[in-house]
């Protein structure tokens, strides 16, 4: 379902509150703001509104659809800085490759496979983790990750920087604070344990709906897309 975007200067506007929840919510939580980047997700935005984004100065975006990315690629290039953000086909890494600076929702081992094959040099992405083991989702089980590492290893270009979760759906306020905590403590256990290999720096967690809670619970990267755009 496509949208109609709001005007540059809301857009504007509308990020600076964002900023300012997140510092509100970092500093709260002893961390630094500058340690949070925003990814604008624009899934539901035309190709033909990403320029209203340009002029809001927006500059990184996060695509959750192969066919999307190329559309919009075709017609603003490197005025943007991509990210993939949604679930990725194998068959549908050789086009989303070359044109992203990191692919979040690496969570399959078909996918890591064809990176290898596909990467002229080494590229760092996210693992996407089915935190709460839900069916309708991607990702690698928690109680899975290890022998999935030690499978994917072999891959020697694939260089995982750390996760990705998407909790699931809740009314509750806070319903989110748990799945984000369990990602940053397995980022944590990742990290050392695959110390000189995988750094698991990165934690892309947190959407419009719950962003201020995945920064408290240590985001290092947030996908917010309605709260700005529509």
């Amino acid at each position: 379902m496509r949208r109609s975007v709001v005007a540059a200067e809301q857009v504007r506007a509308r990020l600076v509150e964002v900023g300012e929840r997140i510092a509100a919510a970092a500093h709260g939580a002893g961390r630094d703001p500058n340690d949070v980047e925003v990814v604008l997700a624009t899934k539901y935005v035309p190709a033909e509104h990403m320029h209203v984004l340009l002029e809001a100065g927006v500059r990184l975006v996060g695509e959750n659809r192969a066919q999307d990315l190329l559309a919009k690629y075709a017609l603003y290039g490197d005025r943007f800085t991509w990210d993939f953000i949604g679930h990725l086909q194998s068959r549908k890494t050789k086009q989303v490759l070359p044109l992203v600076r990191l692919i979040h929702s690496v969570g399959s081992l078909s996918v890591v496979q064809e990176l290898q094959r596909r990467a002229e040099n080494k590229v760092n992405v996210l693992l996407e983790i089915n935190v709460a083991a839900e069916g309708s989702k991607s990702g690698v089980l928690p109680e899975e990750v290890d022998r999935f590492l030690e499978t994917a290893s072999a891959y020697t270009k694939v260089q995982f920087a750390g996760l990705m979760c998407m909790p699931p759906l809740t009314r509750q306020a806070g319903g989110a604070a748990p799945y984000f905590a369990q990602t940053r403590a397995l980022a944590a256990r990742l990290s050392a344990a695959w110390d000189g290999r995988y750094t698991f720096a990165e934690l892309s967690m947190g959407t419009s709906a719950d962003y201020e809670i995945a920064v408290r619970e240590g985001a290092t990267k947030v996908r917010v897309g309605g709260a700005v755009l529509f």
